[in-house]
């Protein structure tokens, strides 16, 4: 915590609420600048899903205007609550689950950590399936009869042997490397930074060329009959856009804890993210819509093309390069994350290892192959599903550190368990109820889309308000989270310890 001399001072660590990870970064170890920042987020950019979030929106019928246009749109509008989320970490040096006691109350914060995890562990199934696929691209070259195996899963699965023999034994290996402790894939990482971008611009160059010059490649025309059923497509397209970084706009503050300044945040954010997003699903774009030409059919999905070269040695290079640089992606991404949220909940039962086994087994029970195996799938169901859940806390936590608390927080408090961030025994009932209120319009929605309920059983105006998932829950959120704290007092502001900077 801040003293009023503005030195940092720990909060004592007899506090069940504090741990070393979790303590705020004294200002001397703030280094982070606004490079550090860009650098972050080109690398978190350059992912194979973020290849098929562009190919989706192409084989979902855009052309390649529109659906860089949608990027970008999504990408900048996310970048918003990014920005003023980042604002706490880099001001108090506190990370997520600490920021998020000062809204949801010193236990209420896990409502929000482990909504955070169990979408991270979903991320952690696609990222794990990629791989396993990527496997069984290698493996089907060498040993054929790998794709005729018999079934041994129930047609409801959709999942076919051989692609899951390779799933389940690179969710092995991403156990292993769990096993073995994190800071054994810092390498892999470093692979990963040089590998994709030179295999992007191969895979972009090889489009340009077998289709002729990017001139075809980018008249493809838009497959939409109309402009109504072009918006019907583009807002939840959209919303799917802003719902691919709405994990990391609410965990934020684990990473701009470390900036030497707002300004390194706010221009390192805005540096890295639209620009690097837009561009490397530039090149997605290019590849899908020139596969139109060249196979006569949409191929969204890297591996499935890349599987359609001859070449088994170049294919068999290929898939073990996207596997390894898979692997480091989502241990970094997906796996310490949800990992640290599960043993926070009970730090004396549940270590980090196991929490990383728990993100796995969750991994694998969202069924990822189903989550990705069309572009539907991808966007309606996963991307703007949860980001129904993340809007509604992005939109508390921001309306209450900018609006009640004026950006004036008292660090030491924040790890107390009997400070003024405990509410109502640990619970704030302004933000659950403001969650659940923000939740709540998106589920009829969602419902259908699933095909849970029947598309006639709803009106249609509200089924089809789940388009807007994450614009919804953050507004109506956030208005309602006001509305019940209008007559909240925080302490006056000469009560409040001196910061190093705004």
């Amino acid at each position: 915590m801040q003293s009023r001399t503005g030195e940092i001072q720990h909060p004592r660590p007899a506090s069940t609420l504090y741990s070393e990870d979790l303590a705020p970064i004294p200002v001397d170890k703030r280094t982070w600048t606004t490079w550090n920042y860009a650098a972050l987020w080109i690398s978190m950019s350059l992912c194979i899903p973020t290849y098929m979030l562009a190919s989706s929106l192409i084989e979902g019928g855009m052309n390649w205007w529109q659906a860089i246009l949608t990027i970008f749109l999504g990408n900048t509008i996310v970048l918003v609550p990014m920005v003023l989320n980042g604002h706490a970490g880099a001001k108090y040096g506190i990370p997520f689950p600490v920021l998020a006691r000062a809204s949801f109350g010193t236990s209420g914060a896990n409502i929000p950590a482990l909504l955070r995890a169990i979408v991270a562990c979903g991320w952690f199934g696609i990222q794990t399936w990629i791989g396993g696929f990527a496997l069984y691209q290698m493996f089907r070259l060498w040993i054929p009869t790998l794709e005729t195996l018999p079934p041994v899963f129930p047609v409801s699965f959709g999942l076919q042997t051989g692609p899951a023999i390779c799933f389940f034994l690179f969710w092995l290996l991403n156990m292993y490397v769990i096993y073995l402790g994190v800071e054994s894939i810092k390498k892999l990482l470093v692979f990963k930074a040089f590998f994709l971008p030179v295999a992007a611009l191969a895979l972009l160059f090889w489009a340009i060329s077998a289709g002729n010059g990017l001139g075809p490649i980018l008249e493809q025309p838009s497959k939409f009959a109309s402009t109504a059923d072009f918006f019907a497509f583009f807002f939840p397209a959209l919303t799917g856009m802003v719902g691919f970084w709405a994990t990391l706009s609410l965990n934020i503050p684990d990473f701009t804890r470390y900036a030497k300044s707002q300004q390194a945040q706010i221009k390192g954010q805005i540096i890295g993210l639209p620009p690097s997003m837009t561009l490397f699903s530039f090149i997605g774009v290019v590849v899908t819509s020139a596969t139109t030409i060249i196979y006569g059919t949409t191929i969204w999905d890297p591996l499935v093309l890349a599987g359609k070269f001859e070449n088994k040695l170049i294919v068999s290079m290929a898939m073990i390069a996207v596997a390894i640089s898979t692997l480091a992606t989502n241990i970094a991404a997906n796996m310490v994350s949800p990992a640290n949220d599960f043993a926070n909940l009970a730090p004396a039962k549940i270590t980090f290892r196991m929490g990383g086994y728990i993100t796995g087994v969750i991994g694998i029970l969202i069924f990822p192959w189903k989550l990705i195996a069309d572009p539907s799938g991808y966007i309606f169901t996963w991307l703007v599903g949860y980001s129904s859940l993340l809007g509604p806390v992005g939109g508390i936590m921001i309306a209450d550190y900018f609006f009640v608390r004026k950006q004036q927080l008292i660090t030491s408090e924040l790890y107390s368990a009997t400070g003024i961030y405990r509410f109502k025994n640990g619970f704030n009932p302004a933000a659950l109820v403001a969650l659940l209120l923000g939740i709540l319009p998106n589920v009829p929605g969602f419902l259908t889309t699933i095909q849970l309920i029947p598309a006639d059983s709803v009106p249609a105006w509200i089924s089809h308000l789940y388009n807007y998932a994450w614009f919804v829950g953050f507004l109506v959120s956030g208005l309602v989270y006001l509305v019940m704290m209008r007559s909240y007092q925080p302490l006056p502001s000469n009560d409040l310890p001196h910061v190093a900077f705004d």
